[in-house]
């Protein structure tokens, strides 16, 4: 996975970058969930977790939806930073905007013991996701 988003950044193209932008959101996404996979199956399995209220899911679901919108702001401040050269800011941004799915990712992996609220927080995940991926093409210059 590396060794052609390194092509790509070298190819320096347009098409190159946002397949690099592209590779990068993915890699990036990839790198902040997997620990969450393991260490939130390892505390639903081992650990004895307290199952929450609703109000306190639907809350942590709020906390995540506001700081993954956080995150793909800020990702966009990235790709259109003017003291940055556009590669930099494209691949910056999205490597930045893959925290906004990982964040209620994360917090479904800590909810693996309730299946509901874990499901709830993935499709969360899934929808940013979907949005952060959309918004790869608008980070280019």
């Amino acid at each position: 996975m590396i060794e052609p988003l390194l092509l790509d950044l070298r190819d320096g193209s347009p098409a190159a970058r946002r397949r690099a932008a592209g590779r990068a959101y993915r890699l990036a996404f990839g790198v902040l969930a997997a620990p969450g996979v393991v260490l939130g199956a390892a505390y639903a399995l081992l650990g004895q977790p307290a199952l929450l209220p609703v109000t306190v899911v639907l809350g942590l679901a709020v906390l995540a939806a506001g700081v993954a919108g956080g995150a793909l702001w800020l990702a966009g401040r990235t790709a259109r930073a003017t003291d940055l050269p556009p590669v930099q800011a494209q691949v910056g941004a999205a490597i930045q905007a893959a925290s906004a799915p990982a964040v209620p990712f994360l917090f479904g992996c800590s909810l693996l013991a309730q299946p509901l609220a874990a499901l709830a927080l993935f499709a969360l995940a899934a929808a940013f996701f979907l949005w952060g991926q959309a918004r790869l093409d608008r980070f280019a210059r």
